[in-house]
């Protein structure tokens, strides 16, 4: 077992320790005696005090520790889409926004053409919706990677002056459900995901 792993485990140790009565309501999922079902970046995710399974896999430590992370701070907040923030908005995130820059919104430009070609099945294959119209960009689109937590990826294509970008947005209170740390990872894993998928 890996550093991650054991950090992941004890995380679910202390969720079980002192589980939430209505934890199915906070997460929103699916109570089964000791499990809990939810969709997680738009895989079926199972969380049991044995282990996390996402797509019918033992989950790797890192998603692991997002997805015991996510369920230790389940509240029963509901989320707010709007207003729409980036990562620095959030206090605490000065240590972290170097790295949520490169590993989420740079990691997607040379994607750019793909991904505006799949938009529509991302958003169908990751829970989303079209962004709100205060959006701008040459195109952009929300997407869910856990239930209370929404990112807007707002992109620009490139032309004669600018090569293309990609900025990511946090839901309103997405800090609510997730430590900062944890946040920057949801980003990140996020953005992995897209590019797997385009």
């Amino acid at each position: 077992m890996d550093n991650y792993e054991k950090i992941a485990r004890d995380n679910l140790e202390r969720l079980y320790g002192n589980l939430p009565g209505d934890l199915e309501k906070r997460l929103p999922g699916e109570k089964n005696g000791l499990a809990y079902r939810f969709t997680a970046f738009g895989q079926r995710c199972v969380i049991a005090p044995d282990g996390i399974v996402l797509g019918g896999e033992a989950v790797p430590g890192v998603i692991g520790i997002l997805l015991s992370l996510y369920a230790l701070n389940a509240s029963t907040e509901a989320p707010l889409l709007e207003p729409l923030k980036s990562f620095k908005e959030f206090p605490g995130t000065a240590p972290y926004v170097a790295a949520f820059t490169s590993h989420t919104e740079q990691i997607l430009v040379p994607g750019v053409p793909r991904i505006k070609q799949k938009r529509q099945s991302l958003v169908d294959l990751l829970g989303g919706h079209p962004a709100p119209p205060s959006v701008g960009g040459d195109f952009a689109f929300v997407i869910r990677p856990l239930p209370k937590i929404f990112l807007c990826y707002i992109v620009y294509e490139a032309d004669e002056d600018f090569p293309p970008s990609v900025t990511c947005l946090f839901s309103g209170n997405a800090n609510r459900f997730m430590p900062v740390d944890g946040l920057a990872d949801v980003g990140e894993y996020t953005s992995k995901r897209i590019l797997a998928l385009v």
